[in-house]
């Protein structure tokens, strides 16, 4: 594995901790960050938020990140999942460095 495919997953996985935590701490979502799987769908019947936890979302990660989440489809798609909302973390870093 090359040096920056291993910092560029290194990265994925801070960010996915943070989110869990994000997710643990400001949402109150009662599970254990392990218990999170990447792929849940936030809202409905995954991890059961709902408008109004989009919004302290929203504020939570754009503070933890220091991203903008503009309020438009991208975004929306982005938050989908825990995953889809890492990618668009992460790609919302990549552009503003």
């Amino acid at each position: 594995m090359t040096r920056p495919l291993q910092d560029r997953l290194a990265e994925r996985g801070r960010a996915l901790d943070e989110l869990r935590r994000i997710l643990i701490e400001r949402l109150r979502v009662e599970r254990e960050p392990d218990e999170i799987d990447p792929d849940v769908p936030l809202f409905g019947t995954g991890l059961g938020l709902d408008s109004v936890d989009a919004v302290e979302l929203v504020i939570s990660v754009e503070e933890a990140f220091q991203v903008r989440i503009p309020d438009d489809d991208r975004a929306r798609r982005a938050m989908r999942t825990v995953n889809t909302l890492v990618d668009f973390v992460l790609a919302q870093r990549a552009e503003a460095a």
